[in-house]
């Protein structure tokens, strides 16, 4: 029996950096976590065990620091990505391809009596800068995203005129709350104009959106967001969502005396809806 190998890749998971900037007293901190994949001429490796063409995984892992050690000051996640990415094709020939998925923690300087403090941070809410980048010697691409955007608004979301059959329950509704964990991905006609201003203003227009939008239902905010990010920023080629349905289900209180607003709700993580596309131009 012949047996090929399909596809392979192996590389390094939850590699940890934390680097710090020091300006005297004032200091910056960032925060990431890199998954670094290789694909290759790899094959040697699984079916003779010859190793002569095998990056150490421990390697990519010093590497990771080695780099950004090299880079004065805090550089852009996307910047340090395709400088990583670069290095690892420029310096092994076996390499075809390199995958790089990365996510950024945010940190917030801590403030008292109104003024920032130099050098104490907390840890910002679960949202995650991403960027996915996927390199090889004659081709490029960047996608940047944001996971676990938790959102919510109170009024001016709705939903009506679904199909009913024998086992529906749900009730239409014209005004409820709309709450999800936004995961959205964009990729950049051109990775050069990858930015973490880019990034910032296309999340502040993702927010917009969902603020603003009379919402008929979740896929319905989510083409809205969709269509505004293509529109308003050509440098994105496709852009994609994910939204969980965070059921927040109306508590009627009436039955303890006490007058029903409509203000209390029950917030459910589990099961929810799951609304997804990808859109492009």
């Amino acid at each position: 029996m012949t047996v090929r190998i399909v596809q392979n890749n192996y590389g390094k998971s939850r590699v940890r950096l934390i680097k710090v900037a020091r300006a005297g007293e004032h200091h910056d901190i960032q925060d990431l976590n890199l998954n670094i994949a290789l694909e290759g001429d790899f094959d040697d490796i699984h079916i003779t065990g010859d190793n002569t063409k095998c990056l150490p995984t421990d390697t990519m892992k010093n590497t990771v620091y080695a780099l950004a050690g090299q880079y004065e000051g805090i550089e852009e996640a996307e910047a340090f990505g395709q400088r990583l990415a670069s290095y690892f094709l420029d310096q092994n020939a076996q390499v075809r391809r390199v995958r790089l998925d990365m996510f950024e923690n945010g940190w917030k300087r801590m403030k008292f009596e109104g003024r920032q403090h130099d050098h104490s941070f907390v840890k910002g809410s679960r949202e995650r800068r991403t960027i996915d980048l996927d390199a090889t010697r004659n081709d490029m691409t960047i996608e940047a995203g944001v996971e676990d955007l938790i959102v919510l608004k109170t009024t001016h979301s709705g939903f009506s005129g679904f199909i009913k059959d024998k086992y529906t329950t749900l009730p239409e509704v014209d005004d409820r709350i709309f709450a999800t964990a936004i995961k959205g991905k964009w990729r950049y006609m051109d990775p050069s104009r990858a930015s973490e201003k880019l990034w910032a203003d296309i999340r502040q227009t993702i927010l917009k959106v969902f603020a603003g939008h009379e919402s008929l239902s979740v896929q319905h905010t989510l083409y809205a967001m969709g269509e505004a990010v293509l529109d308003k920023f050509e440098a994105v080629a496709e852009v994609s969502f994910s939204l969980p349905n965070i059921h927040c289900i109306p508590f009627d209180v009436s039955k303890f005396g006490v007058d029903d607003h409509y203000a209390i709700f029950v917030p459910t993580d589990e099961p929810h809806g799951l609304i997804e596309a990808r859109l492009a131009r």
